[in-house]
Order: structure tokens, then C-alpha cells, then sequence
């Protein structure tokens, strides 16, 4: 949303009734959207300008003034209770710990007696985690001593000051209030209410509630200026909160002894490493409709999820902060801005400081709510992390292919033109998309009756070429009583309500809209049963569902969002304001499930999101813009993204606001081509950009760079089955996989896909060559389009011309491929596959193949699919069936094999079915490459290539 737009509805809202407001709304869109100003930052707070987040910072490091009451410890086989004091304000708050499954603990701190409850983030677990028997290893008066049950790790409670330290053997893990940083305001209420309250018991309650309260702003240096603090009532340019539960806001601060590395906490447009924010803004994760975002700070972006991960070479570990609500992350560090020299100098003088990164969190509201992920590999973390808020969808195969969108393709004979545009170019395609000018009015579930007349014949068309479509449905409802979708949500009183009790109105696309109360199950059925044929009008098996806008955006609301004093049945929006963005995409991914009585996978790509929206669907990075750095930053923040279980990530390829240049344009298509959601799309007011509008050598580059990613396409479906299974990234950083490398803790210009192929892409303008770092000192890389090999644990410049993207298999791998590219990726469903077979030094590789319909759920349900097993050693090539139980048959075949690294053999034979035949082969000794052609193997088969 453009800034100058919304501070104009802001202001123009006071002095025209809303139904006078249409033509001046038309009015504006027309006159600024196609402006490209960069954001104003003036409409996104500061944590200055946060009331909560500038009382929680106002606090330094020093003597908490928490302590544990020992004498009220209570233990269950599943938990361990102990009551806290404020020393300060004599708040008792309660303690519960936890050691869950898989090296997990978990920590909550509530108020022992609030005065209402507060919010406990809901929908985003799995369940209740299985937990684990806790036992006390030893208590005194200090404190008391409890084992986690691995190994040698214990969890030291310490009493005053109260504090927390998980330890392995000698060292300290991780330590919680270590800086006496946990802050807890409770619930109070206002003195000026009192006066209506009546009767002795509430009176009593009153005092005691009065007492507490001047207390605490005593020890908090309130004073009685609280508007001023904004305890009660905050303005942020012409909104007012009326925070009707008064200040509520929670704090905690977390020590990591031994690491200087932090990543996660997406969405920010910054750097893979986590940056320190001492002296400046500490990260914010408040999900918010930010126009034409910057890069390289910490604002807040569309989505956010609060999961931070440490890394040295000794371990890996992740914190979750279950909390929902506006949340601000300061990061500190002792050898932050100490140069490479500077840490030498340590070293050698003798210095006996170890690195140490301190994480504080804060939120306006909810309670203490953090699981501690102890690794200690990668890969444990990611696994504890799904244990909690599940893996990635399975999308469908389509799903991973190449998607064209713009906002917006004009009419049906347009989309009709870009279709055969893509056969003309022989540029495969499986999703053409449609944006908001698609609806009748921007009326979502229908479409204009004028550009979109026959729907269904649109997509019958679509469908003939085996391709699909995706129309955007968002969650503002335009008020209308001639629209059928506001009349329902209104009639069943499923809005969001203001303060005042009435439903919440604001200003988006359609103008005066309502906002769905997502956070309410019922409203989410409704909305899933909307996706049913008989009800989304003109709608088919082959459409499917884009959520945009879903933070949601307001575009006259404070920060282009909801008032959250807004309410959602008993709570605020401020409590679940980061929920709503999942809530959307989990209802309309399970219409897209229930419309095909549950067989169909579904497809949904949100802008919003939070914990747990990995389980339904893709995201996108947002409204980028066609410069080079916003493609460079693409990379980071989907790694981020990745490393925080949602990998099914992409950027706008070419960038949504501008117009690219040719070159800018054909790297984008290059880089995008091997990031897991590929799109391209582009703002409203851009010339248009399919990818054969730049002449016919730019076309042909980018048609190469898509028929790439085609031909990969069983490689991305095997990397999504396995992050589903077991919650591993798909589009990884280098140390996750070379966790012992310091080189790799900090790069993120290059990833990994999976284990086996890294991907450096050409992004810097004029680029005559890259520097790529090969990890893995006595590994092997060999380039996948030339084939040379090169050793690991080193930097490699590689010349590069415009056609070049740099790619990289791993030595000891073996890769499936379907070189024979089609139109779209169902038209390739039965042809063969080419494997690629990449020899470490040692001689050996292995690999997995795996095949299934594409896109029902009959994978899950039935075991219909085909997983192999896939190793080269002792000279042999082998596919081994890794789950006999499964049950699926498909015509494709092994047209061919390659083996890079390869020896010449004497002869080549094939053994299957109790019978051996001799193959025919070839060897380029240039190259050291082996090829077998045509060994005719059905994929499904057991079988071993023999080389002698």
C-alpha cells in the first residue's frame, strides 16, 4: 500500500461518511499506486514509539528482582512447578518447567492469580508435546538441581536471583535471566474505574489491586504520568489504543556462552547472520503490509516467526518464543565489532573471554511461553522444531514448477495469449495467475463479468495444456449488502469487532471492508466450505488459491493494520494479531482439501505468516522491487525463512515494483530457478514482461534457465518429501551442512539445495565472474553443466558469460533428472529419467528417487509411491526398494545414466531379474565421464549396474 495513500485515507476518514468515500478511494488508487516511493518510515513505529518495547529497554542488565519460592516446588512425572517473587511489587508468578521428547525443555511463567486470563498462543503446536520424567538431582536453600536425561545435561535453578542454566557436564549452554531482564507487567486495574466497582469483596480486591499497582510503577519509575508512558491509552500518528487491560507486556533475556552466531527470527530483509542491535533497533516481528520495504534493517516485514537459532562448531541450538502478539528481539555480543585482528590479538595476549551472544525478547502480551531446542546438530534442531509445530506441506508436483503472474492479466483472451506464448517459446509452465482485477469489483469468489465471463471454459483451456491456474482470494470482505460472502459472515456475526462491540470496518482494494474473525473455528469452516464448486462460482479442480494482504493490512488502520484493541470473541487483536495470516491459509487450504472430499493436495501461497504455516503452504518474500539488491537479498531471507521449517519460499522473479533491465531480469530467472517457489510477477503499472518480450537471445537464456529447474524436478520433489517426513530445509545455508566450517557461518550469497547441490548465482550487475566457496576439505564438486570436478574447502573464481549459472553437485551424490522437458510438469509425469552419478574420491555415492502421482494424497494414505534407495560402491550401482510396503507403478524408466569421476570399464552389465546383460557405454576421458545409454530399467525395479 502506498504511504501517501493510506496518510490520505487517514486523514480524509474524519470528514466524509464511508459510503461517500468510493470515488475518492477509486480516485487515489489511481492517482498513486503506480508511484514508486520508497517506504515511509514515519508510518512504522520505533520501539521508542512502542510504549511497551521503550519501557522494557528502559531496564538495564542488573539484579533481577525475581526470586524462586523453593518451598512451593511441586513435581509430577511430567512437570516441575515453583512459584516467583517479585521482590519489588510482591507479584508471585508461576513457574513450569518441562523436559519434552527429543532434548526439548520447556519453559512457561504466567501469573499465579491474573486478574482475567491471558492469552496462550493456540492451533500452532501439533498437541500437547510427550514429555519426558523429570527428576531432582539435589536442592538446598540456593536452589535445586534437575536432570534433562541426556547424557550429562542438568537444569540448575537457581533461587535469588532467580535464574536458569541448562548445563552439559561443565559448560552452560544456555542460560535465562543471567542479566536480570525478566519482566513481567501484570494485570491491574485503572484507579479511574474504580469508582464504579461496588461491594466489599471487590472493594477489598480493589485496595489490594491499588497497592500492587502504585508499587509497581514505583519500581518500574512510572511515576503518575501514564499517559505519557502509555500504560493505558498510546497514540501513534492519529490512532489511539484504548488498551483496556493496561500495560501487560513480557520480557526475558537468554546467554549463549560460546556463540557468536544467530540466525532466524524471519521476516526482515537483512543478512543471513543476525546483526547486534546494541545502539540501534532491535528486531521486530509484527507482521505488517510494508510498501516498497528497505533492505538491510530490522523493521518488521509480512510474516514472522520467533524462532532463533545459535551456532558454533560445537553445537547447534534454537529458542521458540511461543508468543503471538508484537515482539521486538535485541541481540548483543561480546566480540561484536572486534575485527579479525582484534580476536587474533585476544588470542595471542592471552584473553580468556569466551564469545558470548545475549537475546532479549519482548512482547506486549500473552505469557512466558519458550521451548529450547538443544540439538546439538543442525539437523536435531530442525527435527525438535517440527516435533513441535510440524514439517512442510507436500505440495504437489506443480506446485514446484514455474508459475507467471502480473497483476493483473487483463481478460480471458489474455490469458489465453500468455498460454500459447509459453508453447510458442517453448517455455514450459504450470500456473498462470490472476490477481485482484480478476473479481467482480474486488467481490473475492467471483469474477468480472465483463474481462472473466466463462470462467470455467477459461480454465477448461488452461486445463487441455495440462496447466493450472492460482486467483487470489483475500481476507478483506467488501461491505455490500448485494455480496454474497458479506451477507453470510455478517449474518453468522464471524466479523472482527471493534471496541465498541460493532464489527470492525477499514479501508482495503474493495474500499469499506469487514475483516473475518479467522481466529474463530467456525468462521473457518465456513470459509473452507467457500471453496466448494458448488459455491466459488466458475472454480475447478485446476484453480487454486492465492492469500494476500493477510496481516492483515488496513489501509487506513495505525501501520497500514488493525487497531488492536480490535476484538476476536474473548481476546484482543493485539494478543493474536501474528496468527491471522495463518489462520487464512489454514482454512482456505482445507477448503482446497475438503472441495475434493480430501484426495487433493492443496496449493496456497500466503504473504503473512507465523509458526506452523509451514503445515499449509507456500510464501512469498513480498512486495520486491527490480533492483539488485533486493535479488541478492532474496537468498537470505529465504535460507531464514528455511531454517525456521517453512521451505517452500520464493521471491517475485524480476521484482514486483519497477521495470528490471534485461540483465537484472535474466539473473533473476536464473536464480530463481533454483529456489524452491518460482514466480515471476509484477506490479500494475510495469510494462509487461513474459519472458520472450526481451529478444530472442534473452529468451533463449531464460527458457534454458527454466527447462533447468524442469529437468530437476524430481530432485525438488524428493527434497520436499523429505522436508515433509522429517523437517529438514529444503534451500539450506553451507553450515548446516558443514557445521564445523567457520568459512560457511556467514555466507549467504550461495546454498545449498538439499545436500548435494550448491547454487551460486550470478547477482551483481556486469558480473564477468564469481567467487563460489566449495566446503568440505577432501570433498569433491563438479560443475553440472561442464562437468569438471573441483576439490572442496577452497574458493573458486568461475568465469561467467550471460547464460551462466553456477551449480555445483556434491562428489559422492547421485541426482535424478528428466532432461526430456515439456510444457508443463504433468506432460513429463511417465518420461524417463537421466541419474547423475557423482564419485567422491573415495569412489562411492548414493542418492534417492522418489515417485509418486503427483498430487493426491494417496501417498499418505494408501502408500502409493515408489522411494529408492540409490549407492554406488564396490563398481556397482544399485536401487534398493526403501519401503516395501508402498504400492505405486509408473511407466518411466532409466534412459540413461552418467558417472562423473568414473574409471573406463572393460564392460557394463546390468543384473535384474535374475538375468545379466551387457549395456552399451561410452567414456569421454577428458572428462572422466561414463554414460550408459538406454539401460531401460523401470524405476520401481530392483536392479544393479555392474562396471568391470
Amino acid at each position: 500500500m502506498n504511504a501517501r495513500l493510506q496518510d490520505l485515507l487517514a486523514k480524509t476518514t474524519s470528514h466524509f461518511h464511508l459510503n461517500e468515500m468510493g470515488l475518492l478511494f477509486g480516485l487515489c488508487v489511481s492517482l498513486l499506486l503506480g508511484a514508486a516511493w520508497a517506504v515511509d518510515r514515519g508510518n512504522f513505529k520505533t520501539c521508542n514509539q512502542s510504549a511497551f518495547c521503550k519501557r522494557q529497554r528502559a531496564l538495564k542488565p542488573g539484579q533481577s528482582p525475581y526470586r524462586a519460592l523453593l518451598d512451593t516446588l511441586e513435581l509430577s512425572d511430567s512437570r516441575l512447578t515453583l512459584q516467583l517473587i517479585n521482590d519489588n511489587n510482591k507479584v508471585h508468578l508461576l513457574l513450569e518447567l518441562y523436559r519434552l521428547q527429543g532434548n526439548i525443555t520447556r519453559v512457561k511463567i504466567n501469573e499465579l492469580k491474573p486478574l482475567k486470563p491471558r492469552f496462550e498462543v493456540p492451533d500452532v503446536l501439533m498437541g500437547d508435546p510427550p514429555t519426558e520424567a523429570l527428576s531432582v538431582l539435589s536442592k538446598d536453600d540456593n536452589g535445586l538441581v534437575l536432570s534433562l536425561g541426556v547424557e550429562n545435561q542438568r537444569l540448575i535453578v537457581s533461587a535469588r536471583p532467580f535464574r536458569l542454566d541448562i548445563m552439559e557436564g561443565p559448560e552452560v549452554l544456555l542460560s535465562l535471566n543471567s542479566r536480570g531482564l525478566l519482566a513481567f507487567e501484570h494485570l491491574r486495574l485503572r484507579k479511574d474505574t474504580q469508582a464504579d466497582q461496588e461491594g466489599a469483596e471487590v472493594k477489598e480486591n480493589i485496595d489490594g489491586a491499588e497497592q500492587q499497582q502504585d508499587e509497581e510503577e514505583k519500581a518500574e519509575g512510572v511515576g503518575n504520568d501514564k499517559e505519557e508512558d502509555g500504560l493505558w491509552e498510546e497514540t501513534f500518528k492519529t490512532h489511539t489504543d484504548s488498551k483496556p487491560n493496561g500495560p501487560t507486556s513480557v520480557s526475558l533475556d537468554f546467554s549463549l556462552p560460546g556463540v557468536e552466531h544467530v540466525y532466524g527470527i524471519p521476516e526482515h530483509a537483512d543478512s543471513l547472520k543476525l546483526k547486534t542491535t546494541d545502539g540501534g533497533e532491535p528486531y521486530r516481528l509484527y507482521n505488517l503490509d510494508v510498501f516498497q520495504y528497505e533492505l538491510y534493517n530490522p523493521m518488521a516485514l509480512y510474516g514472522a516467526v520467533p524462532v532463533m537459532l545459535a551456532h558454533n562448531t560445537q553445537r547447534t541450538m534454537g529458542i521458540f518464543w511461543l508468543n503471538a502478539a508484537e515482539t521486538w528481539v535485541d541481540i548483543s555480543s561480546n566480540t561484536a565489532g572486534k575485527t579479525v585482528f582484534g580476536k587474533m590479538l585476544d588470542f595471542v595476549q592471552g584473553s580468556s573471554e569466551t564469545p558470548q551472544t545475549d537475546v532479549r525478547w519482548i512482547s506486549e502480551s500473552g505469557i512466558i511461553d519458550v521451548f529450547i531446542m538443544l540439538g546439538p546438530k543442525p539437523s536435531d534442531v530442525f527435527t525438535q522444531y517440527a516435533s513441535l509445530t510440524g514439517t512442510q506441506s507436500f505440495p504437489p508436483l506443480s506446485g514446484l514448477a514455474y508459475h507467471q503472474c502480473r497483476w493483473n492479466y487483463n481478460d480471458q483472451d489474455d490469458v489465453k495469449a500468455v498460454d500459447q506464448g509459453f508453447d510458442q517459446h517453448d517455455i514450459p509452465c504450470d500456473f498462470i495467475w490472476l490477481d485482484i482485477e480478476h473479481t467482480d469489483g474486488k467481490r473475492y469468489f467471483t469474477w468480472d463479468p465483463h474481462k472473466f465471463p466463462q470462467p470455467k471454459e477459461m480454465l477448461q483451456g488452461i486445463k487441455d495444456k495440462r496447466r493450472k491456474m492460482v486467483a487470489i482470494v483475500d481476507p478483506h470482505i467488501k461491505v455490500d449488502s448485494a455480496y454474497k460472502i458479506h451477507n453470510e459472515i455478517r449474518d453468522r456475526n464471524f466479523y472482527v469487532k471493534n471496541k465498541d462491540g460493532g464489527d470492525y470496518e477499514g479501508w482495503c482494494w474493495p474500499g469499506n471492508s469487514g475483516y473475518p474473525d479467522f481466529s474463530n473455528p467456525e468462521m473457518r469452516a465456513w470459509w473452507a466450505s467457500m471453496f466448494a464448486y458448488d459455491q466459488y462460482e466458475g472454480s475447478m479442480e485446476n484453480l487454486y488459491t492465492w492469500n494476500d494482504m493477510n496481516e492483515p493490512s488496513v489501509f487506513n488502520g495505525p501501520e497500514v493494520t488493525m487497531y488492536k484493541d480490535a476484538v476476536h470473541g474473548n481476546w484482543e487483536h493485539r494478543d493474536l494479531h501474528n496468527l491471522y495470516g495463518l489462520y487464512v491459509q489454514m482454512a482456505t487450504a482445507e477448503g482446497q482439501i475438503q472441495r475434493s472430499g480430501g484426495t487433493e493436495r492443496p496449493f496456497v501461497l500466503t504473504r503473512a505468516f507465523f509458526a506452523g504455516s509451514q503445515r499449509y503452504g507456500a510464501v512469498w518474500t513480498g512486495d520486491n522491487a527490480a533492483e539488485w539488491d533486493h535479488l541478492k537479498i532474496s537468498i537470505p531471507m529465504c535460507l531464514s525463512l528455511g531454517l525456521v521449517g517453512i521451505s517452500l519460499c520464493g521471491a517475485d522473479v524480476g521484482g514486483f515494483f519497477k521495470s528490471p533491465s534485461t540483465e537484472l531480469l535474466v539473473r533473476w530467472y536464473q536464480t530463481g530457478a533454483y529456489q524452491p517457489f518460482f514466480r515471476a510477477h509484477a506490479h500494475l503499472d510495469t510494462p509487461r514482461r513474459e519472458p520472450w518480450l526481451f529478444g530472442p537471445e534473452n529468451t533463449a537464456i531464460i527458457r534454458e534457465a527454466v527447462r533447468q529447474r524442469y529437468a530437476l524436478l524430481p530432485y525438488w520433489y524428493q527434497q520436499f518429501y523429505q522436508a515433509h517426513k522429517t523437517g529438514q530445509p529444503v534451500m539450506r545455508p553451507l553450515w548446516v551442512e558443514y557445521p564445523k566450517d567457520t568459512t560457511t557461518f556467514t555466507i549467504d550469497d550461495e546454498f545449498l539445495i538439499g545436500r548435494d547441490l550448491l547454487i551460486h548465482p550470478v547477482t551483481e550487475e556486469g558480473a564477468r565472474g564469481v567467487t563460489a566457496y566449495l566446503p568440505g576439505l577432501g570433498e569433491v564438486w563438479y560443475d553440472v553443466h561442464t562437468f569438471q570436478k573441483h576439490n572442496g574447502a577452497q574458493n573458486l573464481y568461475i568465469p561467467v558469460t550471460m547464460s551462466s549459472i553456477p551449480v555445483f553437485q556434491r562428489g559422492g551424490s547421485i541426482i535424478p533428472r528428466k532432461v526430456r522437458v515439456r510444457r508443463s510438469s504433468e506432460c513429463m509425469e511417465n518420461d524417463p529419467y537421466t541419474l547423475f552419478v557423482a564419485l567422491s574420491p573415495q569412489r562411492v555415492a548414493e542418492g534417492e528417487l522418489y515417485v509418486d502421482d503427483g498430487h493426491t494424497f494417496n501417498f499418505q494414505t494408501k502408500k502409493e509411491f515408489i522411494h529408492r534407495s540409490l549407492t554406488f560402491v564396490n563398481n556397482m550401482l544399485t536401487s534398493r526398494n526403501l519401503c516395501p510396503e508402498s504400492n505405486f507403478s509408473t511407466e518411466s524408466w532409466i534412459e540413461k545414466v552418467l558417472i562423473l569421476g568414473a574409471s573406463k570399464p572393460s564392460r557394463v552389465t546390468l543384473q535384474m531379474d535374475g538375468k545379466e546383460t551387457s549395456l552399451e557405454f561410452e567414456f569421454d576421458a577428458s572428462m572422466s565421464v561414463l554414460t550408459l545409454r538406454k539401460p531401460g530399467m523401470n524405476v520401481g525395479a530392483d536392479w544393479t549396474v555392474v562396471l568391470q
